[in-house]
């Protein structure tokens, strides 16, 4: 087993000490404290690869930055400068109320429905909104809110480049996403990446979502793949990538934060870039 020191560039980590050197042989690198491993068996794996999977948001699509714009333009829009001290302190507030509710509807526990009132009910809620129209106006700012957010472009850097690369290397590509039908559809086709996608698989379209093994199995299903021939993309490591590995699956794990990761996860690949995915397949 080789260690594989973080801050070296990406060649001489998989290529060796000698920058000059070639790389000729494909790596994944998991993460173990900071450092990065060399795993042989690894390398294997990927080889084998035919389908690769990746999640959408904020993997691919900018969901970060693509909601952060259309969040300030409810704001103006919607007259709701009169309930918050400033744009962001609205967004702030919103956002962290959505993680919190997101973070149970992944698990199943709260419904699509819930989701969609709650998170701009509780906020408004909380900032004095008349009570006499505050579920009306929640109910209606969620569905603006999702036409809005599905006409925005921004991709992640090196995504497009990064879905052409894997297209014209002969892989499948398949989406798999926790997002709702009514949006997720017209983000890939606003931002004209639709086409990449041999199969796209929602949560809403089995009513599970990820980490959940089934909608992991009905994604192999629908494609005809194997577990062991597909590999996923994702920035989420619990839902994403967690959630690949325990229905068998290989993984890459988007983290350009470079935050720490979870035992659950030390099995996955890691990227820093969307570039650095061309060097493991």
């Amino acid at each position: 087993m080789v260690v594989v020191d973080w801050k070296m560039p990406y060649k001489q980590r998989v290529g060796g000490s000698n920058p000059s050197t070639p790389t000729t042989t494909k790596g994944c690198l998991p993460h173990e404290g900071g450092r990065f491993l060399f795993f042989r068996e690894m390398i294997n794996a990927m080889a084998d690869i035919e389908w690769v999977w990746v999640d959408l948001d904020d993997t691919v699509w900018n969901f970060s930055a693509n909601s952060w714009d259309t969040l300030g333009e409810l704001y103006y829009r919607e007259g709701l400068d009169a309930y918050f001290t400033s744009v962001d302190d609205w967004r702030e507030k919103y956002l962290e109320c959505n993680h919190s509710l997101w973070s149970l509807y992944n698990v199943g526990k709260i419904t699509k429905e819930y989701l969609q009132l709650e998170r701009f009910r509780r906020v408004l809620d909380e900032a004095g909104y008349p009570q006499n129209h505050l579920l009306e106006k929640a109910r209606s700012l969620d569905p603006l809110y999702l036409s809005i957010l599905g006409t925005k472009t921004l991709l992640i850097d090196g995504a497009r480049e990064m879905l052409q690369y894997l297209k014209d290397k002969g892989y499948k590509i398949g989406m798999i996403s926790n997002g709702f039908y009514e949006v997720q559809h017209c983000k890939m086709r606003s931002s004209d990446i639709e086409h990449f996608f041999d199969v796209v698989v929602l949560s809403d379209d089995i009513g599970v979502n990820k980490p959940d093994r089934r909608i992991f199995d009905h994604a192999l299903k629908k494609a005809g793949a194997k577990a062991e021939t597909s590999v996923i993309i994702g920035d989420n490591p619990d839902t994403d990538i967690a959630g690949a590995i325990a229905a068998g699956w290989n993984a890459i794990y988007f983290n350009p934060e470079n935050k720490d990761l979870p035992d659950t996860i030390k099995d996955a690949c890691v990227v820093s870039h969307l570039k650095e995915v061309r060097d493991l397949l």
